[in-house]
């Protein structure tokens, strides 16, 4: 398991070039209960990326998997989430990479293109939509927080934080880490920033995720923005889903810019 440190905390990450040289890197950042096992290599993200001849880089961020482990929600801002990422890419001597990020992922690689934008040919948000610019009201992570220490799992009563709780038992996450980050303190998003990023951005959420609302809302956020609607999709489905990766690649070879081009 390769490693290196950012910001002092030891960051596992994998590095997997394809066969010959690699015709553009990607840097993949998992969501929340998460890791860079099960939300990239078990659904099928490095095979698929491999095909197409890709660098797949992709990190546990901090609390998750097998980095290291914080109990202050200060530790979990995005911008101390986004510094790990692009740590990584200096580690790596990465100038320049697609990020895709899933859930509380986007968060981290959008945090990251604000920074250096530079950096970022594309960007890819996934499992997210329009609520994601609105301002979180206070003590909105205390319920993934409570449900994260809760002695008796049939005790949560609201039902997407009782598969957050049972999920992060399955994956065997550290649980008062995870009840940190949710707690983390992040201001809102800046619509100023995100109107001057300058590389094409996609949003992609299925359907029936109601946590998401519509990526087409997000998009509109973004110079080069577009959002896409995954049918039949929720948060967890659209993952490994066929339609997700056939989105993201048609995005990074520009079939979305215009799909239906006005020959007059």
């Amino acid at each position: 398991m390769p490693t290196f440190t950012s910001d002092g905390l030891t960051i596992a990450y994998d590095d997997l070039p394809p066969p010959g040289a690699p015709e553009r890197t990607v840097v993949l950042v998992h969501g929340y209960t998460s890791n860079r096992k099960e939300g990239w290599r078990r659904t099928g993200w490095y095979t698929a990326f491999e095909r197409r001849r890709m660098r797949v880089i992709a990190l546990d961020q901090r609390g998750h998997g097998e980095s290291e482990k914080l109990y202050d929600p200060a530790a979990y801002t995005r911008d101390r989430l986004a510094g790990d990422l692009l740590a990584l890419m200096d580690h790596l001597g990465v100038g320049r990479a697609d990020l895709f990020g899933y859930s509380m992922g986007t968060r981290t690689v959008l945090e990251a293109a604000i920074r250096a934008p530079d950096r970022v040919s594309n960007l890819i948000l996934g499992g997210v939509g329009a609520r994601m610019l609105e301002a979180r009201p206070p003590g909105a992570g205390s319920g993934l927080a409570e449900a994260m220490l809760a002695e008796d799992v049939g005790a949560i009563a609201d039902v997407n934080l009782r598969n957050f709780r049972r999920f992060a038992d399955i994956q065997g996450e550290d649980r008062k880490a995870l009840a940190a980050c949710a707690q983390a303190p992040n201001i809102p998003l800046d619509p100023a920033a995100l109107a001057a990023l300058p590389m094409p951005v996609l949003v992609v959420a299925g359907d029936l995720d109601d946590g998401a609302s519509d990526p087409e809302g997000l998009a509109a956020a973004f110079p080069h923005g577009r959002g896409v609607v995954l049918p039949g999709c929720d948060h967890v489905s659209a993952i490994p889903h066929a339609s997700t990766k056939a989105t993201v690649f048609d995005f990074l070879d520009g079939l979305l810019d215009d799909p239906f081009p006005n020959p007059f």
